[in-house]
């Protein structure tokens, strides 16, 4: 399925709700999000709140994909994140045993 609007993505909600035999109310409650979001949501509300999307969302086990145009990474744009020795950190700040 193409979602191009806000409003597309509130249908699919509505859709996706309703057949699970969802109230907006059972909807909200097990996403953590308000009842009144839930209806924005399904309006189509252009400004929904991006985090909240993909709660209500993964509650109602969708997934979002997007495709177009792929682009080329920008070279060291990974971030590698360093682990650190915890028993390093930790010899490094014990007092000496007595």
């Amino acid at each position: 399925m193409q979602f191009r609007t806000p409003l597309e993505l509130g249908l699919l909600i509505r859709r996706a709700r309703r057949a699970r035999g969802m109230t907006q109310a059972d909807l909200a409650r097990a996403a953590g999000v308000g009842r009144q979001w839930i209806v924005a949501i399904e309006a189509g509300k252009p400004r929904a709140e991006l985090g909240k999307a993909f709660q209500t969302l993964a509650t109602l086990n969708l997934s979002l994909s997007i495709h177009g145009e792929k682009f080329p990474e920008p070279p060291g744009s990974r971030v590698r994140i360093a682990v650190p020795d915890i028993e390093a950190i930790v010899g490094a700040h014990e007092g000496p045993e007595s």
